[in-house]
């Protein structure tokens, strides 16, 4: 889908903390469901995301090679299952392209007042225009930002809660410089580099939901009880 105006979510959760080699997901207290969509938001004529202008405008067509846009996302491509990445096409950036940046969001769920950040990815060549389904090297060059785990993460498929589906917007965007590779970046950093670069830029966006074969998490702890206090003699 080709989208109207080029956007971008606020600054997410700067100062993110450390990631590990097998992230979990952030505690559940740190999410908010946000009221259901509705129909034009699906269609991304109203997005719950900040602008980040596009110079002359420019748009980038984005395709996913395992659903349609406003389709749902395989569970293969969710952590309910493997995780496995979807694939991505994009068409060409305009003249002056010199790599290419991807965001993977949620606004359908808060991350401390901010859209879930699930994936990004930066320094992509200018010469590349797709990210085959389940790849796992990074091209050369490119560095992966942060996600709500911590910086530096691997694609973070879906996990939607019960409830209605989550929208997933999967943005590219075309940009005129590369970025310093910082493998402590958050996404207020990569935002700010990003910050009147942008040539061109589209998305794709898939649907998340619940998946009914999956095990019901895993009960809270219940907290320890305070040491008793010895009498005082």
């Amino acid at each position: 889908m080709l989208i109207h105006r080029t956007i971008l979510a606020a600054a997410i959760a700067a100062g993110i903390a450390g990631c590990s080699s097998t992230p979990a997901p952030a505690p559940a207290e740190n999410f908010v469901q946000s009221p259901p969509p509705v129909e034009k938001e699906v269609t991304g004529d109203k997005l719950a995301l900040v602008l980040l202008p596009a110079k002359a405008g420019g748009k980038l067509t984005v395709t996913a090679s395992a659903f349609k846009n406003g389709a749902n996302i395989p569970f293969e491509n969710t952590q309910y299952r493997t995780n496995t990445f979807p694939g991505l096409k994009w068409s060409k950036g305009p003249s002056g392209t010199v790599s290419y940046a991807i965001i993977m969001q949620d606004p359908d769920m808060n991350f401390r007042g901010n859209p879930v950040p699930h994936w990004s990815m930066y320094n992509i060549p200018a010469t590349m225009t797709e990210l085959k389904a389940g790849f796992t090297d990074l091209p050369a060059g490119a560095a992966y930002g942060a996600n709500y785990a911590g910086p530096a993460h691997a694609y973070f498929g879906p996990r939607t809660p019960a409830g209605p589906k989550h929208r997933y917007h999967f943005q590219v965007f075309a940009l005129d410089t590369t970025i310093t590779i910082d493998p402590k970046i958050d996404n207020a950093g990569l935002f700010a580099a990003m910050k009147d670069h942008v040539l061109a830029s589209g998305e794709t966006v898939g649907l998340g939901q619940v998946d009914p074969t999956a095990p019901p998490p895993p009960p809270r702890p219940t907290p320890a009880a305070p040491p008793a206090t010895p009498p005082h003699n």
